[in-house]
């Protein structure tokens, strides 16, 4: 027994690169399309990936982008945001959707629905992809 409960505390340790992002609760293995930004409908496309651990990516209305994610559940942090740059129509959608992204510092997830919030109360909420 004695054995048993000294084990528990160093098996904690081993455990620690376990993925702790949002992608680990539910938001893994799925593609998420923008459906909203701030309660008003977000008409161009967007969509957000979790490819792997610590990782973001997706498709912006313009462009493809990357970035890092290493903030624990439920926090949410972009940092080294990247995209590619092609011009179109949708650039200043695009604008708009990779400040939003960046301002984000919470997350959770519900089923196929996707919240992104910060404390000035501004949310993107996003869909499971079928």
């Amino acid at each position: 027994m004695m054995r048993l409960i000294l084990a528990l505390p160093l098996m904690t340790l081993f455990q620690c690169d376990k993925d702790e992002t949002v992608a680990a609760y539910g938001a893994g293995d799925r593609t998420w399309e923008l459906q909203e930004v701030d309660g008003q409908p977000f008409e161009a496309s967007a969509t957000l990936r979790f490819p792997e651990e610590g990782k973001i990516a997706g498709n912006a209305p313009c462009n493809s982008y990357s970035g890092t994610l290493n903030a624990p559940y439920p926090w949410f942090e972009v940092m080294d945001l990247t995209a590619t740059r092609a011009a179109c129509a949708g650039l200043e959608d695009e604008g708009f959707f990779f400040a939003a992204l960046i301002a984000m510092t919470q997350s959770e997830v519900s089923g196929d629905v996707l919240v992104l919030r910060n404390d000035d109360g501004h949310e993107m909420v996003f869909k499971a992809a079928e």
